[in-house]
């Protein structure tokens, strides 16, 4: 009778060599020692888990949500401090905290109603014009700062900062306002003329920095805010001019834009949106094709990411330049015209033009600089702008409040890092490799 194979345990074959009992007890101990005992696997998390894991993971949107509702609660402490009433409540807090807190929430609670209220809906509101009044300001502020914002966002796509959306949203303003009163044209005609003279003036404003920085180097930061000033005394040394005054008045106005080269009114003439929501929406688009669809787009992006990469590649960094500029100069510049051939105003001012150039900047940086992101972001800027006219009325909060308010949704959107750390949030993928390791998967 054979004795059975040490290794295999078959009664047919030789016994094994020193040499291999050697190697196969080393064998053994490297599975045993690399391959422990898994434990049997627990339950699947359900899908609701599943949501509630991801929506805590530190994802964009999850650090942008909660980057808001930072904003909100240090607003909220910034209006109680600015309530005097409200302040000599904290002077007895120790004997009575109840007067505190209720006065506390008296006061943030009705400030930020009336927010929603004049931004959103007013469940108050009576007739069709009144309940759909706050949204149609909304979309009436918004409209220009997507213009903006896409301007800011494409030149930072290409690797450029351009700080000059506000100078080339002036020039777009007072060509548009031009053509919209000088040129004797058909309705139609004359609206398409103002806001193609409107983009022109924008482009060709935005077409000097980027030649310049493509042929000498100049940095594109120091240029565009240097032309910001000079669109800026531009518009108000223009509009005292002779033709371009208004006749009838002594101070610094512009003639009234003629009703033909008016954007539509898309609610009825008693709510101010026009159909600049509509082009917004339709920029938006095109700027996302143009991006992730088009060669200029790749060539732009690759540009952004590295020019000499781009340039070894056989892209032409000098005019990818060019273009940036002069598109989100166009871009600019349609937003600006939108500011007079809009529901906003019909005549040149010194002030026509706001904030809408640097607002463009927060934007853009609010919108992680993608066309679909700023879109948004102009709509909850839109909505701020809104809500705050009817919170300085109807609650005495300061209209600047609403400026902090921006400034700190900016802050906390650029300071992931802070987010993260007062909420404790943990990353997607360390928090799926947790879960897998606590249930042995």
């Amino acid at each position: 009778m054979s004795n059975p194979n040490p290794v295999s345990g078959s009664p047919d074959k030789e016994p094994a060599t020193e040499a291999e009992l050697a190697l196969t007890g080393r064998a053994d101990r490297i599975v045993e020692t690399t391959s422990p005992k898994q434990p049997a696997p627990g339950p699947r998390p359900t899908l609701g888990r599943l949501f509630l894991d991801n929506l805590w993971a530190a994802n964009t949107v999850t650090v942008t949500v909660l980057a808001l509702v930072l904003a909100m609660l240090v607003g909220a402490v910034l209006i109680i401090v600015s309530d005097p009433d409200v302040l000599a409540t904290y002077g007895y807090i120790t004997a009575r905290p109840t007067d505190a807190l209720d006065a506390s929430w008296t006061v943030v609670s009705e400030a930020y109603a009336n927010l929603f209220k004049g931004a959103v809906f007013d469940p108050e509101a009576s007739g069709f014009t009144a309940a759909l009044s706050p949204i149609s300001e909304t979309l009436t502020y918004t409209a220009p700062l997507v213009f903006t914002g896409l301007s800011v966002a494409l030149a930072f796509r290409g690797g450029l900062f351009n700080i000059g959306a506000q100078g080339q949203a002036t020039i777009g303003v007072v060509l548009a306002a031009v053509a919209g009163f000088a040129l004797p044209l058909p309705p139609v005609v004359h609206l398409v003329v103002a806001l193609i003279a409107g983009a022109v003036g924008g482009a060709v404003w935005g077409f000097v920095p980027g030649i310049l920085k493509a042929r000498t180097g100049a940095h594109e930061v120091i240029n565009t805010i240097m032309l910001n000033y000079v669109a800026v005394y531009f518009l108000s040394w223009i509009i005292v001019q002779n033709g371009v005054q208004n006749p009838d008045r002594a101070d610094a106005i512009s003639r009234p834009v003629d009703s033909s080269a008016a954007l539509p009114r898309l609610l009825g003439d008693n709510l101010r949106v026009h159909a600049g929501i509509l082009l917004a929406v339709l920029a938006t688009w095109a700027i996302a094709w143009l991006l992730n669809r088009s060669t200029l787009g790749f060539e732009l992006r690759a540009v952004g990411a590295s020019p000499d990469a781009a340039r070894t590649a056989g892209i032409s960094v000098t005019k990818t330049y060019v273009l940036v500029m002069v598109i989100a100069g166009m871009l600019a510049g349609l937003g600006g015209s939108q500011m007079v051939l809009g529901s906003t105003a019909n005549a040149l001012t010194p002030l026509v033009i706001a904030q809408i150039g640097f607002d463009g900047i927060l934007v853009a940086l609010l919108g992680r600089v993608k066309p679909w992101g700023v879109l948004l972001a102009a709509l909850l800027f839109g909505a701020l702008q809104a809500g705050g006219n009817r919170m300085q009325s109807y609650s005495g909060i300061s209209l600047e409040l609403v400026t902090v308010l921006q400034a700190l949704i900016v802050i906390f959107i650029a300071a992931p890092a802070l987010v993260k750390a007062v909420f404790q949030l943990r990353a997607a993928r360390a928090a799926r490799l947790q879960t897998s390791l606590a249930k042995g998967w």
